[in-house]
C-alpha cells in the first residue's frame, strides 16, 4: 500500500507541475499575443479550464497528505472514545459527499455528449468536465490511503496541523538564529 501511495504521490505532483506550467504557457501566450495585436480566442476558456484540473488535483494532493481544510482542534478536544467516532463520522461525510461528486459528474458527462468548447470547436467538452468524477475519485483514493495514519494520530491526540505549524516555527527559529 505504501508504494501505491508513494507511486500516487509521485504522479500527482508531476501532473500538478505540468497544469502549471501549461497554464503559465497559456497566460503567456495570450499576453505576448495581446501586446501584439493579435489576441487569441481561446485562452479564457482553456485557463478557466486549466485552473479547474489544478483545484481538483491540487485538493487530490492534498487530502493524500491531509493537508485540506480539517478540524484537528475540534476533534481532539472530543474525549477517547467519542473521538474515534467523530473521526469515522467526519471521513464518512467527506467521503460520501465525494462519491456524490462522481457519481453526478458522470452523469454530466453523459448528458454533455457531442458538444464542444466554443472557442476550440475540436475539443469535446466532455475531455474537460472529465475532471469532476475523475477529481473526485481520486480524492476519495487519496482519503483511504491517508486515513489509517490520520485515524491513529488523531486517536493519539496528535494534530497534523499544529505539527506542521510547529515545524515551521523551529525552521523559522533556526534560521534567525543563523543570521545573528
Amino acid at each position: 500500500m505504501a508504494h501505491f501511495r508513494k507511486l500516487l504521490d509521485q504522479l500527482l505532483v508531476w501532473f500538478i507541475l505540468i497544469q502549471m506550467v501549461a497554464l503559465t504557457a497559456v497566460v503567456i501566450i495570450a499576453v505576448v499575443a495581446r501586446i501584439t495585436g493579435n489576441s487569441v480566442s481561446w485562452y479564457d476558456e482553456i485557463a478557466a479550464i486549466q485552473l479547474s484540473w489544478l483545484t481538483y488535483y491540487g485538493g487530490a494532493y492534498a487530502a493524500l497528505h491531509r493537508r485540506h481544510i480539517g478540524f484537528d482542534t475540534v476533534l481532539l478536544s472530543i474525549p477517547m472514545p467519542y473521538r474515534m467516532f467523530a473521526v469515522y463520522f467526519a471521513e464518512i461525510v467527506v467521503i460520501g459527499f465525494f462519491v456524490v461528486l462522481a457519481v453526478t459528474g458522470y452523469q454530466v458527462l453523459v448528458v454533455l455528449e457531442g458538444t464542444y468548447l466554443v472557442s476550440l470547436d475540436w475539443v469535446p467538452i466532455q475531455i474537460t468536465q472529465s475532471v469532476i468524477p475523475i477529481g473526485a475519485v481520486l480524492f476519495v483514493l487519496c482519503e483511504l490511503l491517508s486515513f489509517p495514519n490520520y485515524f491513529k494520530q488523531c486517536c493519539a491526540g496528535i494534530s497534523l496541523e499544529h505539527a506542521e505549524i510547529e515545524e515551521e516555527v523551529e525552521t523559522e527559529l533556526a534560521k534567525a538564529e543563523a543570521k545573528s
